[in-house]
């Protein structure tokens, strides 16, 4: 199993955590990994990351989908790839929700599945460079005549000879539809949460994904001597995803809480949460599933509990710490 650290979405101030990112190098961490929604952005700060880290790998989760063409997320992709020497560079890719889509991008949420289907389409066209780049898709249609064309679109092949055709390509995903897309189409999935202990959630969505098809889980990592408090953290992300991250109707958070066997809860969790009652919202999150998707407790129980991951098709653990003690003890328990 191997190890990432993820570094989330930058706060009021844009802040980059450059000397855990370099600790957690130093520690044999296999990839790092940026966000973005609608604040800063996930390449840019890879780009500065690519210029001062030697062999760790350079992830976004997630680039979205709907802030950039898929031509633009291409040409993105090879850059980095390219000046971080060495083909270090994981796009991560999803099409998050309606409420950032059509709030922040100013774009339609419709048919997220075929929108992804053909913006990967259009990506691995740019990186092969084996042909001016064409899509026939109703989405990102190449060249364009739609309206407002001047007819006078030409495919097009990349100028620059991209260091890698085969930049990896992880697909963030929670339905069993969008999921079974990414075992189908991408080279790894992101999933948002995921229980060693419900591998059947799952198991449809994935049967069909190739052997060397690679899942990144992030997981709060605690060190902590009462297992009911180490997990507050994890159960005050869960309370503003499930709760929060999304409308009332449509939450897909909040489903998939429901489909790993937790509905009544999952929607007690909702109805308090855009009751304005927060802290009742985060109180409800059960802490049998906030263990599940976490590892918390003291060193052994933790060690206990990473067996059950090791016998999961997940293959690299993302750990979201600010401690640096935490990065190498989690690097100690993981890669021994």
């Amino acid at each position: 199993m191997k190890l990432g650290l993820s570094v989330g979405y930058s706060g009021a101030t844009m802040d980059l955590p450059v000397e855990r990112i370099l600790h957690a190098e130093k520690l044999g961490y296999d990839s790092v990994w940026t966000a973005e929604a609608y604040g800063s952005d996930a390449i840019t700060p890879l780009a500065y990351l690519a210029a001062i880290t030697k062999r760790i790998k350079l992830g976004t989760a997630i680039m979205q989908v709907s802030a950039r063409t898929p031509a633009n997320a291409a040409m993105s992709a090879g850059t980095i790839d390219a000046l971080a020497g060495g083909g270090r560079f994981i796009a991560g890719l999803g099409v998050s929700g309606p409420q950032i889509v059509e709030g922040w991008y100013g774009r339609p949420f419709g048919k997220p599945l075929a929108r992804t289907r053909e913006y990967v389409d259009i990506i691995r066209q740019v990186l092969r460079r084996e042909a001016p780049v064409r899509s026939d898709g109703p989405h990102y249609p190449l060249p364009y005549t739609g309206e407002g064309s001047w007819g006078l679109g030409k495919p097009l092949r990349s100028i620059t000879h991209p260091l890698r055709a085969d930049i990896p390509i992880f697909l963030g995903a929670e339905g069993p539809k969008n999921v079974a897309l990414a075992a189908e189409i991408a080279d790894g999935w992101l999933p948002l949460y995921y229980s060693p202990y419900r591998p059947e959630v799952y198991a449809d969505s994935l049967a069909g994904a190739k052997a060397d098809f690679e899942i990144a889980q992030m997981v709060i990592f605690n060190v902590a001597d009462d297992v009911a408090t180490g997990l507050m953290p994890v159960k005050a992300m869960l309370g503003f995803y499930i709760g929060g991250m999304g409308a009332k109707k449509r939450n897909f958070h909040m489903e998939l809480m429901s489909r790993m066997g937790f509905e009544a809860e999952a929607h007690k969790i909702q109805d308090l949460f855009l009751e304005g009652k927060r802290a009742e919202a985060i109180a409800a999150v059960p802490d049998q599933f906030a263990d599940e998707v976490s590892l918390v407790g003291s060193l052994d129980r933790i060690r206990d509990r990473l067996a059950a991951w090791r016998e999961t098709p997940v293959t690299t653990l993302l750990v979201a710490t600010h401690d640096k003690a935490q990065l190498q003890t989690f690097a100690e328990l993981v890669l021994g």
